[in-house]
């Protein structure tokens, strides 16, 4: 029996996602041919990787449960979105978004629909809670849409307040439409 290779858990891949940005960035910053050649390796390997996994998706497209899984890995989604590749636009990707966090019981939230780069979002509830709620949908919806500038929050409408009636009128027998008289 093989082994099953070793995956990287999230916190790993945030790790190495962390060391590449401040890898790249001090190449980036250094001057001269050498790091020019090493930006450019770079670039084409990006490109080779993404133009691999381009293929891989054409090839599982018709198997929709396999996509989902795919699109539903987070370091697979984020590279989906960073090679324009991902079956899904941006506004499917923030709803789908948005009911996870309202799944999780993260935050109440739902698509008010997108202007531009702007994300309009009409959040439910208020209180102590909402900035931290903000937040939350905030950073969840740049992730899952990083072309979009912009969140924008729109109240939820409020509750229409229950009909009130007089504990008096439940007192007394109703009185039928018309003269009045039993």
């Amino acid at each position: 029996m093989a082994d099953v290779p070793r995956r990287l858990d999230a916190a790993a891949v945030a790790d190495r996602l962390g060391g590449l940005d401040a890898t790249l960035g001090t190449l980036e910053r250094t001057p001269g041919a050498t790091a020019e050649t090493a930006m450019a390796a770079v670039s084409l390997l990006t490109e080779v990787y993404g133009e691999a996994l381009a293929r891989v998706m054409d090839r599982v497209s018709g198997q929709r449960r396999l996509v989902e899984e795919v699109m539903d890995d987070e370091l697979l989604g984020h590279l989906l979105i960073l090679h324009d590749i991902h079956p899904e636009t941006a506004e499917q990707r923030i709803v789908r978004t948005l009911d996870a966090l309202r799944r999780q019981g993260a935050a109440d939230a739902e698509s008010a629909g997108m202007d531009g780069t702007t994300v309009r979002v009409r959040l439910a509830g208020g209180g102590c809670g909402a900035a931290k709620a903000k937040e939350t949908v905030r950073e969840a919806v740049l992730a899952a849409a990083p072309d979009t500038a912009e969140v924008e929050f729109i109240e939820a409408p409020a509750a229409k307040p229950a009909a009130f009636v007089p504990v008096d009128a439940l007192m007394h027998r109703p009185v039928p439409a018309g003269d009045g008289t039993p």
